[in-house]
């Protein structure tokens, strides 16, 4: 199984970004355990701060990944055109978040990309890909 993890906006910055919110542990260190754990599974990464590279991204897994973990940062709660771009491609995808967005800021509340993912995991800190992982393993 082939699986794509997109990380949006400001999510290069996990482990020094607000620690009592996304935790202290680098998205590296948690890819390379995650790799680990599913030595049997291609786990390609990608990450940009650029909405329009995302959406490149994402077009680009279209037939060539079996599914794709998409967080979108903040671009979650603004972004018509990842919506459009999740909504155009036949790759399954779903959605994390570290933290669980219905528990912080009321403007983080809505997504626009929960509608056309194929689900929405949240609130489990790195967990939440862990469990998006066993989501298409099984």
């Amino acid at each position: 199984m082939k699986i794509l993890i997109i990380n949006g906006a400001n999510l290069n910055l996990l482990g020094r970004r607000q620690p009592e919110i996304y935790g202290r542990e680098s998205f590296e260190d948690f890819l390379e355990a995650l790799r680990a754990r599913y030595s049997g599974e291609t786990i390609d990464y990608f990450q940009s701060n650029i909405e329009g590279e995302l959406v490149d991204r994402l077009q680009q897994a279209d037939g060539a990944y079996d599914g794709v973990i998409l967080n979108a940062g903040g671009y979650t709660h603004t972004s018509v055109v990842l919506r459009d771009a999740v909504a155009a491609i036949t790759v399954p995808v779903v959605e994390v978040h570290i933290s669980s967005i219905l528990a912080r800021e009321e403007f983080r509340h809505a997504s626009m990309i929960a509608p056309v993912a194929c689900g929405t995991i949240m609130g489990f800190g790195m967990e939440s890909y862990r469990i998006a992982m066993d989501y298409f393993v099984k």
